[in-house]
């Protein structure tokens, strides 16, 4: 007995090998989007009832006899399209099923066909439950087994004799109700990985979507920042200048400004410089530097020959603002052609650095005050320095001193100092070309982690 259930079964899971492949095609087509999304067309709906009643058909006729009756898995279809369908569906399918079982007769032939059509009822009725979506593995294989459990049942309360109905329900149960959950396991697998799919892959198109938004914004907010930077370094009498910004990201903290006095105009022969770098980076530092920047070019304007007292009521404005804790280290300097002179005040920024063309030695210009926005009262103070024909001014932010290479080395100053002493006869702009081709050489693939801001002045 137990060696003809088993090869029943194996029968059965042949079968339903066979089954399983007609369903995975059938999920893998564009007609059962819409089975997915609950809303399945009358079109669909039709296709579904054909397909799952055929399926049905196969599971009878590739059934196994036994005792009178045929082990099959004919109500597999019309359960997988109830639960995917819908009650119309469902039904459509078991009637279908149900028609060619009572065709073939037999003693069970009530008891069958009925189990069949309540099979895709049932299934129906379970997705509507499950509010038109597909009821997940568990509840599936459930509903096989109790389906199958409410097949046996029939067959003892309608087919008579009872006890034939008992042999044969003894005989046919337990293959009946494994394979038919084998099945639907199967089936429901499949489903749940179509769905998962469909889920990740509309998490990925939201994710790629709100990349393309955020994408534009940065670049907006990229093409805003630039637009901040001089799009021509003003130039002055008996002085060349060059200067150049490569953000690490889209937007960044570092920023540059020539002031043109004589332009505005408020005092000839005069040409304000600003170098400056925001904590931070991304978007917050960029928002900061624009404030930054406004701030200290109105007050510069307006404390014209007063650079500390223009410094001192900017670093005022910016420390009432910053409530993030943000501050920004900035070299601000005012250049004289009638005396060659650069009176400045370094807020806290690298010391820019003189190179003198007599004898090559480097001055560095240390700071005269702290960063603006740390102290809303910081006191600052100018200090003046000579200038002489052929002398490299270089003022730079911490992304070249602080370049890192895949070791996680520094660039550091020496390496700097070397560059600038290396090229401090050419034209301002191929020196600051040189320092950066330095920094690039000495990083190699290493990725960018900060800001690169530069201006060389060359004295003539």
């Amino acid at each position: 007995m137990a060696a003809t259930i088993f090869s029943s079964l194996l029968v059965l899971l042949q079968l339903i090998c066979v089954i399983v492949v007609v369903a995975y095609l059938l999920t893998r087509s564009k007609l059962f989007i819409d089975v997915l999304d609950g809303h399945p067309a009358i079109k669909t709906q039709i296709i579904l009832i054909l397909v799952f009643g055929i399926l049905s058909i196969y599971g009878t006729v590739s059934g196994v006899e036994m005792l009178g009756a045929i082990v099959n898995v004919r109500d597999l279809g019309p359960m997988v399209a109830g639960l995917i369908g819908g009650p119309v569906v469902g039904l459509g399918a078991g009637l279908i099923g149900a028609a060619y079982r009572g065709s073939l007769g037999g003693v069970t032939v009530v008891p069958c066909s009925l189990a069949t059509i309540l099979a895709g009822l049932f299934g129906g009725i379970i997705w509507l439950w499950f509010k038109r979506k597909f009821c997940g593995i568990t509840v599936a294989v459930l509903f096989a087994i109790l389906m199958e459990g409410l097949h046996m049942l029939l067959t003892l309360l309608i087919v008579r004799p009872f006890d034939q109905a008992l042999t044969i329900t003894s005989a046919v149960a337990l293959p009946m109700i494994l394979a038919n959950a084998a099945g639907m396991f199967i089936f429901a697998f499949i489903i749940e990985n179509l769905q998962n799919e469909r889920r990740m892959q509309a998490e990925r198109d939201t994710l790629l979507r709100e990349m393309e938004r955020k994408n534009t914004e940065l670049a907006i907010a990229a093409e805003i920042q630039q637009s901040f930077l001089p799009d021509t370094i003003s130039q002055i009498e008996g002085f060349e200048i060059a200067a150049k910004s490569v953000m690490a990201k889209e937007v960044g903290g570092d920023f540059f400004d020539v002031i043109p006095f004589e332009v505005i105009p408020l005092k000839k022969g005069t040409l304000g410089i600003m170098i400056a770098d925001v904590s931070g980076k991304g978007i917050p530092a960029a928002l900061f530097m624009a404030l930054s920047r406004i701030v200290v070019r109105v007050n510069a304007t307006w404390y014209m020959d007063r650079p500390a007292m223009a410094i001192r009521n900017a670093n005022t404005i910016i420390a009432a603002d910053s409530r993030a804790g943000m501050f920004v280290t900035l070299f601000y300097g005012i250049l004289e052609v009638d005396s060659h002179t650069l009176t400045y005040v370094n807020a806290g920024h690298n010391p820019p650095i003189i190179c003198h063309a007599e004898d090559e030695l480097l001055t560095e210009l240390t700071a005269t005050g702290i960063a603006i926005g740390a102290l809303s009262d910081a006191e600052y103070t100018k200090e003046t320095a000579a200038l002489n024909a052929g002398d490299i001014v270089v003022l730079y932010t911490d992304g070249i001193t602080e370049a890192e290479n895949a070791q996680q080395d520094m660039f550091g100053e020496e390496r700097l100092h070397e560059v600038i002493r290396a090229f401090r006869k050419l034209p301002a702009q191929e020196i600051i070309a040189a320092i950066l081709k330095s920094v690039q050489s000495f990083c190699g693939n290493y990725p960018q982690s900060d800001d690169i801001t530069l201006m060389v002045i060359r004295v003539k």
